[in-house]
């Protein structure tokens, strides 16, 4: 059996001939920047077509890690950027990005390690899981791995939809919360949805503060003040994972700062930077993205020395209040589940990882490490006391 043949099974692989006369589907792979230049007017329109969460499938996230790649000099660099065509018309883009370990190489998420979500762009006039499974194909025909791991995939979504039943679903399913502001005529209307005791204290812990000093929720606009703020968020988002003693993938990647730090100059993402003032300091800051008229959460931070005051509640409800007076369709608050997010959501979609073995390689480094080992040393170590966590960390980070 072929590399590309693992990805499908015996009644798809019958049928593929046939399907590609009927459909006129034809997939390949870009490498590069020219190509996905070549085919930028064609993205944008598909992305018009399409009603997902597909901000980091988007051609300004892809055009951001290629820049941002390329001006770090990672030479490690291998993108595989799957799309499908029906005649001239894209319809389908799944953009990834091959990675090496010791142990196996893997086609992930195009900038894994800073994306939210893993998605495909599939136009609504295809089959799903026809789309995905060539698109599958031809990245893995472009780019032999022992397998594609995709994680924080929504369920619903295209790449959810198409996945071939094979696929190993790995690690615990999150949740990520979201507000569907165009539920409602205003906001006004949305928050009449909150639960009145919530609107209560949220309006006690404002005026307890305002006793004290001016309360002053800004939408940042000045470049300087947007990089500014996304450095503040992003020290004080470390800070807090060190003092528990966690850490995550885009925190591991010493580039992650000067990624962030280089979207306030594109004009091909929109970014929006939040900041709740007290005593003419930050008292919440939070940042991120507007992609087809949803806001994306990015990152937030909040000083800890008001925590009852629950800053970043307070915060929360002015972001989604200028998102609404902006006319946006909804808050996508993004992962983990949190009571904060919570008490605003209007619903949590749940959201699973999953991989796909190619060689016998990966099937056996899937089954021990991603479903086995790693979900159990994950426990472990968040069943250790938080100093302890800290001091473990601590250690790690030195190491290196």
């Amino acid at each position: 059996m072929s590399i590309v043949d693992a990805l499908a099974g015996p009644a798809d692989r019958r049928t593929r001939g046939a399907d590609a006369v009927s459909y006129g589907l034809v997939a390949s792979a870009i490498r590069d920047r020219n190509g996905i230049e070549a085919i930028a007017d064609r993205w944008l329109g598909l992305e018009t077509r399409g009603s997902g969460f597909d901000l980091f499938q988007s051609l300004g996230w892809t055009r951001a890690i290629f820049d941002f790649e390329r001006d770090r000099g990672n030479s490690a660099f291998d993108p595989v950027i799957a799309t499908l065509f029906d005649g001239q018309r894209l319809v389908g883009v799944l953009p990834l990005e091959r990675i090496r370990t010791g142990a196996r190489s893997l086609l992930v998420p195009l900038g894994h390690g800073f994306a939210q979500t893993s998605d495909a762009l599939v136009d609504a006039d295809v089959d799903t899981g026809e789309a995905v499974a060539r698109l599958l194909r031809a990245a893995v025909s472009a780019a032999p791995s022992d397998g594609i791991s995709l994680l924080k995939v929504r369920d619903g979504s295209a790449l959810a939809q198409g996945l071939p039943r094979t696929s190993i679903q790995t690690g615990e399913v999150q949740g990520a919360p979201y507000v569907a502001l165009d539920a409602y005529p205003d906001f006004a209307g949305y928050f009449s949805t909150i639960r009145s005791k919530t609107r209560k204290n949220i309006r006690n812990a404002r005026n307890r503060l305002e006793r004290e000093a001016p309360v002053e929720h800004r939408v940042v606009q000045d470049a300087t003040e947007r990089q500014a703020l996304i450095e503040r968020t992003l020290e004080g988002r470390a800070e807090r994972l060190k003092e528990q003693g966690l850490t995550s993938r885009a925190f591991r990647d010493s580039g992650f700062r000067d990624f962030c730090t280089s979207l306030v100059a594109r004009d091909d993402i929109a970014l929006r930077a939040f900041s709740l003032q007290h005593h003419g300091r930050p008292l919440a800051e939070q940042w991120g993205f507007v992609h087809a008229g949803r806001y994306y959460a990015y990152v937030a931070s909040r000083d800890f020395s008001h925590s009852d005051e629950s800053p970043g509640k307070l915060h929360l409800s002015d972001i989604i209040r200028s998102c609404a007076d902006e006319g946006l369709r909804g808050c996508d608050l993004g992962v983990p589940v949190m009571p904060y997010k919570l008490t605003f959501a209007t619903e949590t979609v749940a959201v699973r990882d999953y991989a796909l073995p190619i060689t016998p390689r990966g099937w056996v480094m899937f089954r021990l490490w991603d479903v086995l080992l790693r979900p159990a040393l994950k426990k472990l170590i968040l069943g250790l006391p938080v100093n302890l966590r800290s001091g473990l960390m601590r250690i790690a980070g030195h190491g290196h």
